[in-house]
């Protein structure tokens, strides 16, 4: 299938891109190249333009008649959605919305969405399923959770094939080291953690010493982006074999606090990891961990690389690698 790529120059649009590519699919790549890499793009052709240009879209449809699409596209900084709101209702939402009318336009019908654990804001139970009440805390939340309301009313109405991937923590890079986790600014633990273990970056500050966990550093549940792609592949594959359209958790099921995340970078690297406690950050759960069982039951996912050991040897030969 030509499958256009949404947001295929950053870093879990990239990992994807490759695994289609190896699967024998031709992925096109859409990216303004704002918070990409044009060095990510290995795997088929770069189309620059934004999500709002409809006319663009609409070109990019028709040249590479594109069967089916895998959508990364968006701004992913909480932070800033809190400060910014206006920025990610329009990329993310109206951005979504003008992709979807250039799929009618174009006769293509399919579509895997790139969501967020976000969407449930504080969990009230862990591990999360994907009946958990959904209640953003942020706009960057919120704005995803929209679109997932757009795929469920363009599915009634139009007939539209989807499914929502609902990740928890994307973490290490391909395991063949071609290309790996590259923001500006990060955000992300490990890489914040491994800059910081090769002084490339200041101390990491650990938020929140006193959160009702073992060690008092909150946890999270890290998947391995080559498993996300794995996903989002098996995703576009059941699609198309007659999987309903519906909301999937991406999630080990299991859970690593900041200090456990620290010392596995310690063990990994061989170096002292500097860094910093500080306390809680306003809406940081204390455990976001995911009920994978779904991912298992519909697309016959499990992961790869789940243990948080390889996740961090990966990231830490990418990086390294970019020294």
């Amino acid at each position: 299938m030509n499958i256009l790529v949404t947001g295929g120059a950053g870093y879990i649009g990239s990992h994807t891109a490759k695994l289609l590519a190896t699967r024998g699919h031709q992925p096109i790549v859409f990216d303004d190249l704002t918070q990409g890499h044009e060095w990510a793009v290995k795997w088929g052709p770069l189309e620059r333009g934004t999500l709002v240009d409809a006319d663009r879209l609409r070109d990019v449809f028709a040249r590479h008649r594109i069967d089916a699409v895998v959508h990364f596209a968006a701004n992913a900084l909480v932070g800033e959605s809190m400060t910014n709101p206006s920025k990610y209702f329009h990329n993310n939402t109206v951005g979504t919305l003008t992709l979807l009318d250039a799929m009618r336009a174009a006769g293509v019908g399919t579509i895997v969405f790139s969501s967020t654990c976000a969407t449930y804001g504080d969990p009230i139970r862990v591990p999360i399923d994907e009946s958990h009440p959904q209640a953003p805390v942020n706009p960057y939340g919120e704005s995803k959770l929209m679109v997932e309301k757009l795929l469920h009313w363009y599915g009634v109405v139009h007939g539209l094939k989807w499914i929502a991937l609902r990740y928890f923590n994307a973490a290490g890079a391909d395991p063949d080291g071609e290309i790996g986790e590259d923001h500006d600014p990060e955000s992300h633990l490990i890489p914040l953690v491994i800059g910081a273990t090769m002084g490339m970056r200041p101390p990491v500050t650990v938020f929140g010493s006193d959160y009702p966990t073992p060690d008092g550093s909150a946890i999270r549940d890290y998947v391995h982006v080559a498993d996300l792609a794995d996903a989002h592949l098996r995703a576009i594959e059941r699609l198309g074999s007659g999987t309903p359209s519906q909301a999937i958790n991406l999630g080990t099921g299991r859970g690593h606090s900041v200090l456990d995340v620290i010392e596995t970078v310690k063990r990994v690297s061989g170096k002292n990891v500097p860094y910093t406690m500080a306390g809680r950050r306003a809406g940081d759960p204390p455990e976001l961990v995911a009920a994978p069982g779904r991912a298992r039951d519909v697309l016959g996912w499990t992961c790869q690389y789940a243990d948080l050991e390889v996740i961090v040897q990966h990231a830490w030969r990418w990086h390294e690698s970019r020294r």
